[in-house]
């Protein structure tokens, strides 16, 4: 009813400006009715593709959710990730893809990267590149779910782990295949080049890295713009969350090896104790957030693990710290870490460790990602898209994170504009729970992540489809 009514409109609008053109006093009038006509022919265009995208869901949704338990309960860790993008590889050349494997070049020679590339050309237009994360997590879940996993697996350590998809992936590549399958048959309403890219290692932030360093830009065509979402653990299925600018933090991995002299643990004196150092540094980090930088420039230092020593009665020669840093800006990143080594090693001077023993800092790169900058014109564009799609009112601008991951790096550093979108994916009823009881609820990464399938996969599908749309709309 809605495009009929649409289409009776620019009907109407295109016979009055056929009448009024021959007034040729009437100019601005002319023009008026003119893109008024073209209004309803978009507005009518529009409902058309959705209700398309409405109908086919209502008849696939069953067996996206399949596709989704059966991802779910067959998860593979970062740099593992063979059967997971060998499906996603059938499933994108079924539907008419042109579709390249094991794309991806790590700096670690042994290991194997399963990106996938898939590409759709339909006629002269921009390219809009649409990415999907394909890992999962060393994590074992407890969901207590009849799909859950029950994968354990050794990570590249060489160590057996519990493997989940507990930050929702599974999601992700559901809504990614279920995306592709609205585009392709919504072919005669779109111009341009589609790129879909299965991406490997999202967690372990080095999976972006290496596809661009395998040609991703320059084997495959280079797009206009890039999308992708992300399920959101406390946002209810079937709202959209979003931030225009930086809206996830970059994050870099450090380790800081206090050493000292060690000896017996009756005998203090005789040493010089990096333990002692170490519980001194990991207060005195905190006062760089607090007082060495500006307020107004988030930043997070957390020390996630601290390994030293082998017997109480022995003080180790060295302590090592597990520190993750977040930042939005560059030069707060710099700062961070030469406070950091100037802090250690002013440490380690006042406790007498001699020179030749000061700190060493590392910063691990591989595991480092750049602050996530989503386009403000651009993430304003696709979220009103968003909104004729599900609802104005289940779009919300959030606020920014401190999370990150390694999407930023399809970006070229700001060159192309990029968006990522949050997907809210927990039982409503649940979420107010939380609300009134103060309680918080399993996050993403915990063991007992449980996303509501149906709505958040047709939300994701919808919304994604729908920003696609609006940039390739013919």
């Amino acid at each position: 009813m809605q495009v009929v009514r649409a289409a009776f409109f620019g009907v109407s609008c295109w016979r009055n400006y056929q009448k009024r053109g021959q007034d040729v006093g009437a100019p601005i009038m002319r023009k008026l009715i003119f893109f008024a006509f073209l209004f309803s022919i978009s507005v009518a265009v529009t409902a058309s593709a959705q209700q398309s995208v409405d109908s086919m869901l209502d008849r696939d949704i069953a067996s996206l959710v399949s596709t989704y338990k059966m991802l779910h309960a067959a998860p593979e860790l970062s740099h593992h990730e063979e059967k997971t993008a060998a499906f996603v590889a059938s499933q994108l050349r079924a539907l008419g893809f042109t579709v390249t494997e094991r794309v991806g070049k790590y700096a670690e020679p042994e290991w194997t990267s399963y990106g996938v590339v898939a590409v759709m050309k339909n006629g002269a237009g921009p390219t809009v590149l649409v990415r999907t994360e394909l890992d999962a997590l060393p994590v074992e879940e407890k969901t207590g779910l009849p799909y859950a996993s029950t994968v354990k697996t050794k990570n590249d350590a060489g160590q057996e782990v519990g493997v989940m998809h507990a930050c929702g992936h599974d999601i992700h590549i559901t809504s990614f295949l279920g995306t592709a399958k609205m585009l392709v048959a919504l072919k005669d309403q779109w111009h341009g080049t589609l790129v879909m890219i299965g991406q490997p290692a999202e967690e372990t932030v080095n999976g972006a890295r290496a596809m661009l360093a395998d040609g991703l830009y320059t084997r495959f065509p280079k797009p206009d713009f890039a999308l992708a979402l992300h399920d959101s653990g406390d946002v209810e299925a079937g709202k959209i969350t979003y931030y225009p600018g930086y809206a996830m933090a970059g994050a870099t991995s450090v380790d800081l090896i206090i050493r000292g002299l060690g000896g017996h643990g009756a005998r203090p004196e005789s040493t010089k104790d990096p333990v002692i150092i170490a519980a001194q540094m990991v207060l005195a980090l905190q006062t760089i957030v607090s007082r060495e930088k500006s307020a107004l420039d988030p930043a997070v230092i957390t020390v996630g693990s601290i390994h030293g020593g082998t017997k109480r009665n022995i003080i180790p020669d060295e302590v090592t710290l597990q520190i993750t840093i977040r930042t939005y800006k560059e030069e707060v990143r710099q700062q961070i870490l030469a406070s950091i080594e100037r802090i250690a090693k002013g440490l380690a001077l006042a406790a007498g460790v001699p020179e030749d023993r000061a700190p060493i800092l590392k910063v691990i790169e591989n595991e480092n990602s750049p602050a996530s900058y989503n386009d403000p014109e651009l993430s304003e564009r696709i979220a009103a898209a968003i909104g004729r799609t599900v609802g104005k009112d289940n779009v919300i601008k959030a606020q920014p994170l401190m999370v990150s991951e390694d999407f930023g790096y399809f970006s070229l550093d700001h060159q192309i504009p990029v968006f990522m979108f949050w997907l809210g994916a927990v039982e409503p009823a649940k979420v107010e729970a939380s609300r009134k009881s103060g309680k918080p609820l399993p996050s993403l990464h915990s063991s007992l992540f449980v996303p509501l399938p149906e709505p958040t996969l047709r939300t994701g599908i919808r919304s994604m489809t729908a920003a696609v749309m609006e940039l390739m709309k013919k």
